[in-house]
């Protein structure tokens, strides 16, 4: 048995890779701070109601589930920080206006999805509570174009939708759950001739308006059409406002943007506008977002919410490979004036690398290397100095 073998989809994070995910890690939680936003750190652990409470069944089907030997009762590996940071929210924190809560951790599913196919994405969003216009959403909007922009990650494409589109046309032709579904499904793959089987027996106004949906999808001259081929329900008129002045406040960012009205993702989970990121050089969506207002309600307290998340270490996956962080060696020497210059380099942000004293062997060019060391510390003219491995001061 090779008892170094990881599980499928787990696994290690190397040196390189690791201080570049950690160096975007800080760089946006320290851009999340600035603008407002709280860093929380939920538990790993949850029992089971509190973690999938109004997020639906395929949380449940990706969450790992264990028994906790204090109590009996059945406790989740949490699959998703977002809800975890709602009950925050809405149990503990218990604040009256707006909220901005941030977060960065590991998540575990039960089976591999995401930019880098693994069952251990480290997550990170952030969520804004206790607001419910548009301009909530535009905020949180903003602040994941300048998160991706922040990793060096150029050219970023946004896509929005809005679950309420859809959501009124079911509400107000009365459909029955199961059609409800099957019709999500052919929309969800734009089969229009599947929308059109489904919707035989509706309403020709209904019918009409899901066909339209296959089709609604492009840049910001379709929510024009789209006011004039469907129906004029408040709510659709609402969601087709909202979009139109999230196209308004973007015009002006390093971003293009489009809208597809056939696009559900979360559909039983969010409350209003969806959207995701999209960039060259990725296959999927690379973040994640939209409001919800209703998950807050399962805690015992409803509140506006709208957020996103994104996959870091997905997110590096079509980054340049990782470089290591060179270092500079230093000797084994106790003289006080190497020790003063190995901590003020250190104070700068240096890596320095001491030899360690009772080290027998002579640590050659090649050994330095391997340490990452590409310069090293030499004493002369009654000082130290930094020069090249493999150059001597003469």
């Amino acid at each position: 048995m090779r008892n170094w073998l990881l599980p499928e989809y787990i696994e290690d994070v190397l040196p390189a890779e690791a201080a570049r995910i950690e160096t975007l890690r800080r760089r946006l939680l320290d851009l999340f701070k600035v603008h407002g936003y709280q860093y929380v750190i939920p538990p790993m652990l949850e029992y089971m109601e509190s973690l999938i409470t109004g997020v639906g069944h395929d949380l449940d089907l990706a969450t790992f589930k264990v028994v906790d030997q204090l109590t009996g009762r059945l406790m989740g590996v949490r699959a998703d920080m977002t809800p975890q940071v709602a009950r925050i929210d809405a149990h503990l924190l218990n604040n009256q206006g707006i909220t901005r809560l941030c977060y960065a951790g590991s998540v575990l599913r039960t089976k591999p999805d995401g930019l880098a196919l693994t069952r251990e994405p480290l997550q990170l969003g952030a969520e804004l509570y206790g607001h419910a216009s548009v301009a909530g959403d535009i905020e949180i909007q903003c602040l994941l174009i300048k998160a991706l922009q922040a990793i060096g990650i150029s050219e970023v494409h946004m896509d929005f939708s809005h679950v309420n589109v859809f959501g009124s046309l079911i509400e107000s032709s009365h459909i029955a759950p199961q059609l409800e579904q099957e019709l999500y499904a052919a929309l969800q793959s734009k089969d229009q001739s599947a929308v059109a089987s489904l919707s035989k027996d509706l309403d020709k106004v209904t019918r009409e308006a899901l066909i339209h949906l296959t089709t609604l999808n492009g840049d910001k001259l379709i929510l024009a059409k789209a006011a004039k081929v469907l129906p004029a329900i408040s709510a659709i008129q609402n969601a087709l406002n909202d979009l139109t002045q999230v196209s308004a406040a973007l015009e002006n960012l390093d971003v293009t943007v489009s809208f597809d009205l056939s696009e559900l993702r979360g559909y039983h989970y969010h409350s209003g506008i969806v959207f995701a990121a999209y960039a060259q050089g990725y296959k999927g969506p690379l973040a994640l977002g939209g409001r919800y207002d209703e998950v807050g309600q399962a805690f015992g307290r409803a509140r506006p919410a709208t957020g996103f998340s994104l996959d870091l270490r997905g997110v590096v996956t079509a980054l340049p490979p990782a470089m290591p962080v060179m270092a500079i060696f230093a000797p084994a020497d106790a003289d006080k004036d190497l020790v003063i210059k190995i901590e003020a380099l250190r104070a700068e942000g240096q890596v320095v690398v001491q030899e360690i004293a009772d080290n027998d062997s002579k640590l050659l060019a090649a050994d330095m290397h391997e340490l990452n060391c590409d310069r090293k510390l030499v004493h002369y003219n009654s000082g130290w100095h930094i020069v090249a491995i493999d150059k001597e001061h003469t």
